[in-house]
């Protein structure tokens, strides 16, 4: 398979709302460096994938099934072309010059195996979308009924990084999956995205098994992406989305946080999962 610069994977959900958008910022971005973009509709019930359909260079997919993130997402790159893969949400606008960053960043650092944009609010503001891997302290200050007294804790702005100068390029633990830049050679050697979670902190899992295969993982802020962030999971303290990060997060602490159990085997054989998604797309 020839390959192309670039390929961007964007899954969508009912994201009617921010696509549009999305697209128009990206479409003139990705025709610059030369690549593609490939849409995932994961089942949406508004016009997402009917929007999409709309620009003649985009490559859309509409699932017959709901399925998880990391499970699109694959599916996305699996198809992908690209030497570069750049998974990104739908309620993104990249800013012009920001793929050309990430790319020229990439081809002078060789042994870097994901890096990411800083993401902005539209306001302007930075968002804190480099971090440290989760500890049970922090875990427990950002996805416990205790986060409402513990927002500002040590726990929760070091895991954060709010002591992060963001105008540095800069190797970090982990990026926020909003924005992942990877290097087609992480799939060899690390594998895709654990689809044993759902939703959340598949983005953390992947940085994690990139560092143990010797990757380093790069906060690259001279590229500029704009972030609408819609955080349902953030929005209320009982609700699904919650449920679904602390579920997720708990798979993340069965696997590198507690002692094994025999009897428990939770690690998702990725390379078998990743030949079976592209058998399955052949």
């Amino acid at each position: 398979m020839s390959q192309i610069p670039l390929s961007v994977i964007s899954v969508t959900h009912n994201h009617s709302a921010y696509i549009g958008r999305c697209l128009d910022a990206l479409a003139p971005e990705v025709s610059r460096v030369g690549g593609e973009v490939i849409v995932v509709d994961n089942c949406s019930d508004d016009d997402s994938a009917k929007i999409a359909q709309q620009y003649p260079d985009i490559t859309v997919y509409i699932n017959s099934e709901r399925r998880g993130f990391s499970a699109n997402n694959n599916f996305g790159m699996a198809q992908a072309q690209g030497r570069y893969l750049l998974l990104l949400n739908p309620d993104t606008e990249v800013q012009p010059g920001a793929l050309s960053v990430l790319i020229d960043f990439m081809e002078s650092h060789p042994q870097v195996g994901m890096c990411g944009a800083q993401l902005k609010f539209p306001d302007g503001q930075i968002q804190p979308s480099p971090r440290r891997f989760p500890t049970f302290g922090s875990t427990i200050a950002r996805r416990s009924p205790l986060r409402i007294f513990l927002q500002k804790s040590h726990l929760n702005q070091n895991h954060l990084m709010q002591d992060l100068d963001h105008s540095l390029v800069q190797p970090v633990d982990w990026l926020l999956g909003a924005c992942m830049f990877i290097r087609r050679e992480v799939l060899e050697t690390v594998g895709p995205l654990d689809e044993g979670y759902f939703l959340y902190v598949e983005d953390i899992d992947w940085a994690r098994r990139m560092h143990a295969a010797n990757w380093d993982v790069y906060y690259v802020p001279t590229a500029k992406i704009i972030h609408h962030h819609i955080a349902v999971s953030d929005k209320k303290l009982l609700s699904r989305y919650m449920w679904m990060h602390v579920n997720s997060m708990w798979r993340y602490a069965r696997k590198y946080m507690l002692p094994p159990i025999p009897f428990l085997s939770i690690h998702a054989n990725c390379d078998q999962v990743w030949q079976s998604t592209l058998r399955a797309t052949s």
